[in-house]
Formats: structure tokens, sequence, C-alpha cells
């Protein structure tokens, strides 16, 4: 410890005397990494995937930090709203900016991104972290990011998704998802169009990784879909679902499935500095098995017509084309590489290479399967090696496979195959059928019988299906075994995580809906089969909602399926609501699945109105215009939804719908929704907002606050009301309460207009 220290303390100054790590500034955090790998030279200037004369350009590249890259989440109606809030306000004021004497470059659109709603800057995610001059712009990415308006994700991993093609009825596979940036672009996509709150189609992610399927759902929760679920479970051996379909079972094949598998991730070099030094060409032979195993369950799991996206981070041959010629090559024509280059116009790429050679860590190299000599059969495998026959070779087209390199357009490197099964696997039991629904949707049916060619670990797969009470039994006791040396867990394990909350759904005729029906005056078509609560026992604390299509994945795979979430809360459970007609106030999160469904307890607001409402604690009701005053004085105290509509004629107020969810108090109103997403609806009104810096003295802020001091442009926000202490808003979770309260007193604002 005391050595390392001193090395430590040696290291603070570099090689001119000049200081280093903190006491060098913003611009230096780590000790200079050599981003040098004489193996990894030598191997990839032997395989020749960069273009002769190129060599230095790509290293140089790979040498530089990664370009910080933003999307726009495309599906919801805000999104132009806040494409032209970047345009207008954040581009222009980068324009001209130097920081550490690197001029700051204004931010372009990514030219095969559709839409213009993706884009790259010359600027580092450290540079934009850290740079004083830059504090509003990271500002406020982190808070539409928070909101889910914007993803903050790599250029190329967000090109799988694209090359999917994805429509609102597809049921989506997404086998490796975390973190969980690609799942969220495919739920956008199902969301295409804002008008339909449930589409047909669902998606289901998952990942081996118990831990990581928590920043999954945080990704996936930012956009508050009902058709998305997230499972844990090894990719590789991910269970059969099943599904009821007109009274009978039958097993749920997907139409799209994104298999981006794990890999040696050379590819991400610029943004994961480790890898430089931890690069070696075991890593890929070590993982080459793993992605054929993920790869091969997912074609299993794909309907015939549907398509599948393999990918990597990673430029090496034995994890990309070798695992594309071995599956084409096992599926006996079931399976077609597809031209996808018109796809992606403006994206630029290398096609796959058709012959490669492997090198050992020691620098031995094969050729073919015939060369490796019998001491090394473990390690290698005749599936990393090109095949043989010239006539499959060209067969399998190859060259379709696309190769992106760091060089060509300022980004990571990245590799992906787009896979269309044309008929059944050769070892499936059963055949997925497409159904036709105008683009290249999939409804699947069983119906041939198992075949000579299914393979022992098939049948072995499926017991274990059919058997899925005996895993959860032997798990069951190896906690009670444990327990017995020493204390028990806090929470019972299941699988490889915590046992979950059960997911209870709500009868038709539970006594719970009928004041909710009379309150809000719901449609008759509400679907009151896909709401759900989260315990079987005691009051019900939070109502939530999914689609059609999930709840019928969740009824009929309770026991073989490891959910970790899924739903959105349109419900929250409010006792003092009780006395007013209904113990339910409205979630924020749900407000847009649930709206269309809402004929009563609305109130109409106006631009100024929504000021008022996100930038005060309690207003009073007189503080609202003429027209939004006389609805909230009609309605009884409770829960509400304060709804924007556009004005064509005013170009200059925001052309989307907006709905809050508020209370109404006996002479006040109140917006009930989160910090972020406040931040978000002032910047579509044209109020700029960003929070201030905290104070190291609290002590001194604290005494200022009690004067009533502070600077005179902080909005503050008044905890009561005189006279309505207690008819206020509900009382609700502690830190609801507190992230609403922190986004008053954490503003700050800058508007040409009174915000009162």
């Amino acid at each position: 410890m005391g050595k390392r220290n001193k090395n430590r303390q040696k290291n603070q100054q570099d090689r001119n005397g000049e200081p280093r790590g903190d006491n060098a500034g913003w611009g230096a955090g780590y000790a200079d990494i050599i981003k040098e790998n004489k193996l990894f030279e030598q191997y990839y200037q032997e395989l020749k995937i960069v273009p002769e004369g190129e060599w230095e350009q790509f290293m140089e590249a790979l040498r530089e930090p990664l370009p910080a890259t933003i999307r726009i989440t495309g599906y919801k109606s805000h999104a132009k709203e806040i494409l032209h809030c970047l345009k207008e306000k954040y581009f222009k004021e980068l324009q001209d900016l130097e920081v550490d004497g690197q001029k700051i470059e204004a931010p372009q659109p990514l030219s095969w991104y559709p839409d213009e709603l993706a884009w790259h800057t010359n600027m580092s995610r450290k540079i934009l972290r850290k740079s004083p001059l830059l504090e509003k712009f990271h500002q406020f990415l982190v808070s539409e990011t928070e909101s889910g308006n914007i993803s903050r994700q790599e250029a190329v991993s967000m090109i799988p998704p694209l090359l999917l093609k994805i429509a609102p009825h597809h049921k989506i596979l997404d086998m490796c998802a975390a973190p969980g940036s690609k799942t969220a672009q495919l739920i956008e996509m199902l969301h295409s169009d804002m008008d339909i709150p449930f589409p047909e189609g669902l998606v289901i992610a998952n990942d081996v990784d118990n831990k990581r399927c928590y920043l999954l759902v945080h990704q996936a929760k930012r956009l508050n879909s009902p058709c998305i679920m997230v499972v844990n479970h090894d990719a590789s051996n991910i269970p059969r679902l099943q599904i009821d379909c007109d009274g009978k079972k039958d097993i749920l094949f997907y139409d799209r499935i994104l298999c981006d598998v794990p890999c040696s991730g050379d590819g991400t070099m610029r943004k994961n500095i480790d890898v430089w030094k931890k690069w070696t060409t075991s890593n890929s032979l070590h993982l080459h098995g793993l992605q054929m195993r993920i790869a091969v369950r997912g074609v299993e799991q794909l309907a015939v017509g549907g398509r599948m996206v393999y990918s990597t981070c990673s430029l090496n041959p034995i994890e990309d084309e070798a695992v594309i010629a071995s599956l084409l090559e096992k599926s006996e024509g079931a399976l077609e590489l597809v031209d996808v280059a018109s796809e992606v116009p403006g994206l630029k790429w290398m096609p796959g290479v058709t012959s490669w050679k492997l090198m050992t860590k020691t620098g031995e190299w094969y050729a073919n399967w015939s060369e490796v000599p019998q001491n090394r059969h473990t390690q290698i495998r005749p599936t990393m090696f090109p095949p043989t026959d010239p006539e499959k070779l060209k067969e399998m087209k190859l060259e379709r496979c696309m190769r992106i390199l760091p060089h060509h357009q300022n980004t990571g490197g990245f590799f992906v195959a787009v896979l269309v099964k044309k008929a059944s696997m050769p070892w499936n039991r059963r055949h997925p059928k497409l159904r036709n629904k105008g683009a290249e949707g999939a409804e699947p049916a069983a119906e041939a019988e198992k075949t000579p060619a299914e393979t022992a670990d098939e049948a072995g797969e499926a017991a274990m299906e059919d058997k899925p009470n005996d895993l959860e039994v032997s798990q069951e006791s190896t906690v009670k075994q444990d327990g017995v040396c020493g204390p028990p867990p806090s929470k019972k394990m299941k699988l490889f995580g915590f046992k979950e909350d059960p997911f209870v759904f709500l009868s038709e005729d539970d006594p719970v809906f009928p004041p909710i029906q009379k309150f809000y005056n719901l449609t008759p078509n509400f679907p009151k089969m896909n709401v759900l609560t989260r315990t079987h026992e005691g009051k019900k604390r939070n109502l939530y909602m999914v689609s059609k299509e999930l709840r019928n994945v969740l009824l009929n795979n309770s026991e073989r399926l490891k959910v970790i979430n899924t739903g959105v809360k349109v419900w929250s459970r409010n006792n003092d609501g009780e006395q007013f007609g209904c113990a339910f106030r409205l979630a924020q999160e749900g407000i847009y699945t649930l709206y269309p469904y809402i004929n009563a307890r609305i109130i109409t607001v106006s631009v100024e109105d929504i000021k008022v409402l996100l930038t005060q604690e309690n207003p009073f009701l007189s503080k609202l215009e003429a027209q939004s005053h006389a609805q909230a004085k009609q309605l009884v105290m409770g829960s509400i939804v304060l709804r924007y509509e556009p004005d064509p004629k005013n170009q200059d107020a925001p052309q989307c719908p907006i709905e809050l969810c508020g209370w109404r108090g006996k002479t006040s109103i109140r917006a009930f929704v989160p910090k972020n997403e406040r931040f978000h609806y002032l910047r579509m009104l044209g109020v700029e907002v960003f929070r201030e810096k905290r104070r190291d003295d609290r002590s001194e802020a604290m005494a200022e606050g009690e004067k009533g001091g502070g600077d005179p442009g902080s909005m503050s926000m008044e905890t009561e009301v005189d006279g309505e202490q207690n008819v206020g808003p509900p009382k609700a979770d502690a830190e609801e309460l507190k992230e609403t309260a922190e986004s008053s007193t954490d503003l700050k604002t800058e508007s040409s207009a009174e915000t009162k």
C-alpha cells in the first residue's frame, strides 16, 4: 500500500515537470496510457481488414477519444421540438468556442440516420462533462436523457436496430440487451405511431447478468412503454415461451431478433482504453463458442420470414464472419445473408472478408483446421476457420456483412450482419410461420413434427423447459442449506438474483375499478384485463398496465421466465383521495398510455398556465388564465389531467400536445411532474432552465434561505399555502415529493417573459 501511494505521488508530475492528475486542471483526469499493442497491429495487418494505404489513419483514429453522439427519441411527439431547441439555441452557442486550445465544432447530423435525429460533435465525453463553458449544454443533455427524450449513444451502436426494419406489430427479442441503448431504440420504433397507446408488438429484453438487468430497466423506464419486458436468462439457453392463440397453446416465435453478442471489444478502444493493454488473440478464441451458441439459439426462436441482426463491437473475423459462416452452413439453406447496403445510405463500411487466419497469443498462425495440433483442439475449433469448399463460400455471400472502421466516419469499430429465415432450422421440431400484415410481420404457428436431425442438446433443453419447477426447487433447497451456515439473505434468491415481487393481473370485476371508472369517466373499451399490481395481499399501492400481448406472455410463462420488470405505472394510491371519490391518483409515467381512455378531470391549459404550474409549488387557482380557471372551479378536489393543445396559428408555441398530471386542491392547483420532465417542458416553452451549483457551505445557504435571501433568479417553492395546509396535494412517496421539490428549488431560469 505504502509503496503504491509513494509511486502515485511521484507520478503527480510528468516528464516535463508539469503537474498531472487532479493538479493539472479539469482536462487531465487520468495518467497517460500508452495506446500501443504490437500483437494487435501484427494480427490485423496480416488479416488485411484495413484497405491498403489506410493503416496509419486507422491507428491514429483508434488513439483519438471517441466523439460525443446523441440521439433524439424518435417516437415521441416532442422530438421536433427538441430538435428545434438544439438547433436554434444550444448548437449555435457552441460555435466558435475554444476549450483548452481545441476549437469546438458545431454538431452535425449523422448522414445515415433518418430525420436528423442523431448528431455527433468533435467533443469527447470528458470535455463535455468537465468544461465550464459547456456546462449548460451538458446539463441539457443529462436532464433530457433522464426524462427519456435524448439518448447518449455511440453512433455505430445505432445501426443494428435500424437494420431490423421494425413495424408496430412485431414481436422483438433483444438477447443480450444491457445496458439498454439499443433496447430503447427498439421501443421507439415499436411506438412509431403515437396515436396507438398499445401497439400489437412487444419487446422482450434479456440479459444474463442480474445486476445489469436493472440498468436495462432504468433505460427502458425512461420511455414509459407498456410493451417492454426485462428478463434475466442465459441468452444461449433462453427458454421458449408459450402463448394462447385462439384458445390453443402455441410457441412464441419472434419477428425480429437483435443478437448483439458479448465480444472482445477491440472496436471500443477509443472509449475503453483498458483494451489496449488487455487485448490478445485468445480473447476471441474463448468467446467464439459462446457467440455461436447465442446465435444458434436466436435463429431457433426466429419466425420464418423474420429477420435477425448479429452484431459485435469487435473487428475480429473469428467473432464475426466465422460465426455467420458457421450459422449459414448449419442452416442448410434455411438462412440467407441479406444485402442491406441501401438501407443505411451515407454509412461507410467495408464488405465482409472471405478468408482469414488464426493466431495464438504466442504468435503461431493457422490457416485451416488441418494445421491445428491435437493439443490445441480444445482452444481452437473447426468453426473458427473459413469454409474450405469454394462453392459453399461463394453461396454464403459473406461480403454482405458490414464492418465499420473507426477512421472512415470518426466512429468506433463495429461489425453487423443481417439474416433472414427462409425455412425452419433442420434440427427444429416446429416450424414458425409468418402471417402477412403488409410489412415483414410474423405470426407463429406450430405444425411440423420432430425431425430426425434434432440434436441431443435440443432434447435435453426441451426437457429442462418442460420441468421448470425442478430448477426452482433445487435453487430453494440451496438457499436453505446456505442459511444453516450463516445469516439468511435479506431477500430470497432465485437463480442468479433476488426473487422479484409477483405480477398479479386484476380481474374485470375487481372492486378497485368502479370508483376509478366513475371518477375519471373511463371509456367502455378501457382494457381492465391489462392492469396489474405487484402484490397478492393487502392494499394495492400502485397499478400498472401492459399490452395485451405481454399479458399473454406473462400468464403463460410465469414458471419458466424470470421477469425483472414490466408494465408502466398508471395510478398510485392516495388515501386522502378517498374522501373525494377515488383512492388512486394519476401517475405521470403512464399518462400518455392512459389519456385516450379518460373523459373527465381534464383541464385545458395555455403556455402561460404551464409556466406557472411548473415554476411554482401550489399556485392559487386565480393565477390560471380565465378559461383554465373556470374549468378548474367546476371540478371537485383530486387528481386531474392538465392538457395543452397546440395552436397551429402560433408557431412560436410548442406544436405538440402536452399532458401533465396534477392535483386540484381547495384553492390551489399543482403539477405532479418529476424534476427532469419539468425542465423538459419549460425548455419547450422557451424558458432556459439550469441547475445552480451547490454551495460548499450548506449552513450558509440554509441561513440565507431562512432570511428569504439568495439569488433573485432562483425560483423558490412554497411548501404550504395559507388556509390549505390539510387539503393540499396527496401524500405521495417521499422520493417523489423530494424530487418534485428539488425541481423548483434547484432551478434558475432565463426568460424574456415573466413566468408568473
